[in-house]
């Protein structure tokens, strides 16, 4: 990251892979946001920036990078890789935090278990300008794409017809939805889902309050 490109950043203002951060404020906030650019499309935050893009900078350039690296180390699991940049801007000290998107998703703050909880584990992905908590199906998903687990033997089914039939009148469907127009579990509505997504013959997304939703691709 060099002068131009920061500057080029800051004008474009938050989105879904930029965050402005005044000054560093608590851990779990910061690993929030971390988590939420790995599980992502990968991002950057630059601190010593306010929300509507002025340049305040930081009082310590040395103290806000040993604090990202114990946020990495401490509060994210698992672990994530990342860049750090110090670029004057304006006589000030701005720190640029870059996040790769990851091949290990999904990412979560650290809760010391073996693996993911869906009820309990804090996962984060960003939608928009926002970090917020990824939904039950987009955990599932980030799971069977990191794992690599390929659909075998994969086929269009009754419940497969349902979903493509409910979506030629409406513009999304939920898991609740489907499990009361198939008469399914909720889990094996689920799994229906998600496998179509991964057959690429439906899209899944994120509200901002966290909830899953399905679309179609075309």
């Amino acid at each position: 990251m060099n002068r131009k490109q920061l500057i080029r950043l800051i004008e474009d203002g938050e989105n879904l892979n930029i965050e402005f951060k005044q000054r560093f404020s608590d851990f779990e906030k910061i690993a929030k946001e971390i988590i939420a650019f790995a599980n992502t499309n990968g991002g950057v935050i630059i601190f010593g920036i306010n929300d509507n893009g002025k340049v305040y900078g930081v009082d310590s350039e040395k103290e806000v990078k040993e604090l990202v690296e114990l946020t990495i180390s401490n509060y994210c699991e698992p672990s994530i890789e990342y860049h750090l940049s110090f670029i004057e801007l304006n006589n000030k000290e701005i720190v640029v935090v870059e996040i790769p998107e990851s091949k290990e998703k999904p990412h979560r703050i650290q809760d010391y278990k073996n693996g993911i909880d869906l009820n309990t584990s804090q996962v984060y992905i960003r939608v928009n300008d926002k970090s917020i908590p990824a939904g039950k199906e987009m955990i599932k998903l980030m799971q069977t794409k990191s794992s690599e687990r390929k659909l075998k033997h994969y086929s269009i089914g009754k419940n497969e017809k349902i979903v493509f039939d409910h979506l030629s009148s409406h513009d999304f469907i939920t898991v609740k939805e489907l499990a009361k127009l198939a008469n399914l579990s909720s889990r094996r509505a689920s799994r229906t889902l998600i496998n179509l997504v991964r057959a690429n013959a439906i899209a899944i997304h994120t509200k901002e309050n966290g909830e899953d939703y399905f679309s179609s691709r075309f």
